[in-house]
């Protein structure tokens, strides 16, 4: 027996940062899947420098942190349906988060550059027609609702983020764009691949939520697209946990 949900996304445009592995690249290829002419970023060049097939987007190379560059990506989109701020990362160029330097970097990585982002798009998702208006979607974390002594910036920025997200679907409400957040528990990434090497770490973590195994990312993909698609038009400022019950335990 299947119970499969499928959407559509014809006709539609969408920008998701960070989209060329893990979650983003999920949510790239659920979008492409469905339709959506897709754009997505990098670091690297070009698509060419992945060894993933990375054919049914568009590539655009980004540093998030490279403000100039984030404000001319924003410029070339006249109009856009919807924008998913997933680039970010932990321990920025490798430094420790409880140095000043290592905490202000890892905020700027992973929500002064969305911010900036959606600032600058903020007239082209007005200009969408898509059904529910314009739709941001800002990928969060748990670290944005428990404390972590790990990556200390990395949680600021992300609970930084769900703030974000909250104020501009008030601020933002008048002009036909909805805000929301995903915030993923522990999800099967590259990103997260150095835990297995640490299996007390991983099972505490897993041991935390009331579905005791890791998440993977098409999982996240699909609260993505939903909270994008018309069955959400009247979801704003809210933020959906995929976490397998991690919050609620």
């Amino acid at each position: 027996m299947t119970n499969g949900l499928r959407f559509d996304f014809g006709d539609t445009s969408v920008l998701v940062t960070g989209g060329t592995s893990g979650i983003g690249y999920a949510i790239a290829a659920a979008f492409a899947g469905s339709g959506a002419d897709v754009t997505i970023t990098g670091t690297r060049p070009d698509a060419s420098h992945y060894d993933r097939d990375l054919s049914s987007f568009s590539y655009r190379p980004l540093e998030v942190r490279d403000h100039d560059a984030v404000e001319a990506l924003g410029a070339e989109f006249a109009g856009l349906d919807v924008l998913v701020n997933n680039a970010g990362a932990n321990f920025p160029d490798g430094r420790d988060e409880w140095d000043p330097d290592g905490f202000a970097a890892a905020l700027d990585l992973n929500v002064e550059g969305a911010m900036r982002l959606t600032m600058g798009l903020q007239a082209a998702l007005a200009a969408s027609a898509m059904t529910g208006g314009g739709s941001v979607v800002n990928l969060v974390s748990m670290t944005a609702f428990r404390s972590t002594t790990i990556v200390p910036g990395y949680a600021a920025a992300k609970a930084a983020l769900l703030s974000l997200t909250r104020n501009l679907a008030a601020h933002w409400a008048g002009d036909g764009i909805r805000v929301n957040a995903v915030a993923p528990g522990l999800i099967d990434t590259p990103m997260t691949a150095p835990m297995r090497d640490f299996p007390q770490l991983l099972q505490s973590e897993l041991a935390r939520a009331i579905l005791p195994r890791m998440g993977i990312p098409e999982e996240v993909a699909a609260a993505v697209l939903f909270l994008s698609s018309e069955a959400a038009a009247f979801i704003t400022g809210s933020t959906l946990a995929v976490d397998g019950g991690y919050l609620a335990n």
